[in-house]
């Protein structure tokens, strides 16, 4: 019997093309889930949404939101972060008292805000009890917008805005102090003219006058 030589030859078969993003469902599923935090401080109060809650909302289970995030004050966090109208840089013209009055602005916006500011204030005031929420609260919200503030008024001391020795942490309790003050004690918030007045006085105490050298 002759034998005879026989080859195989391996032939890859493409995987299908139909298999779902997962990826995309992913973020489709995150997105969902910081709407639906939102949706529900807006309907229920803060203090009464429940993580369940926010699972049943945004249709995902309540296994992948513990996937996810710690805990709902997390999951506030993130959808005030992605949402918020703060300005993700400080702005930086050459009229200082511009840049600050557009700064505070955006803050009280988020106060302000009926689709924003249920979630923050029921946030911030969670975060006077949980030491763990204050710190990522000012992990996501707070500390870079701190630095921002910081290298502006830097610049500024450079470029003879203000003082040479201006104390920027002083600084940054005088500005928004009466902001958070009157936020978290239910006083009226502040209006533009106010806000005129605050950083006018505010920089006078720093040795300057806002306008560039």
């Amino acid at each position: 019997m002759s034998k005879q030589n026989v080859s195989f030859r391996v032939v890859s078969v493409p995987r299908p093309t139909t298999r779902p993003n997962v990826d995309r469902r992913r973020d489709s599923s995150r997105r969902a889930t910081l709407s639906a935090v939102l949706d529900l401080c807006v309907e229920r109060g803060y203090a009464a949404v429940t993580v369940d809650a926010i699972a049943a909302r945004a249709g995902v289970s309540k296994a992948t939101i513990y996937r996810w995030w710690p805990s709902k004050g997390a999951i506030v966090l993130e959808a005030i972060d992605d949402a918020a109208p703060i300005p993700q840089t400080f702005p930086h013209t050459d009229d200082l008292a511009a840049d600050l009055h557009a700064w505070l602005t955006g803050i009280l916006d988020v106060f302000r805000d009926p689709y924003l500011g249920p979630a923050f204030t029921g946030a911030l005031a969670e975060s006077q009890l949980d030491a763990d929420l204050a710190r990522q609260l000012r992990e996501r919200l707070i500390d870079h917008r701190v630095s921002q503030f910081n290298e502006r008024m830097t610049a500024a001391r450079e470029n003879g805005q203000l003082d040479s020795d201006a104390d920027l942490e002083v600084a940054l309790d005088v500005l928004l102090s009466p902001v958070y003050r009157r936020h978290v004690l239910h006083y009226p918030l502040p209006d533009h003219a106010y806000l005129d007045r605050l950083i006018k006085h505010a920089l006078r105490a720093l040795g300057g006058t806002g306008d560039s050298a």
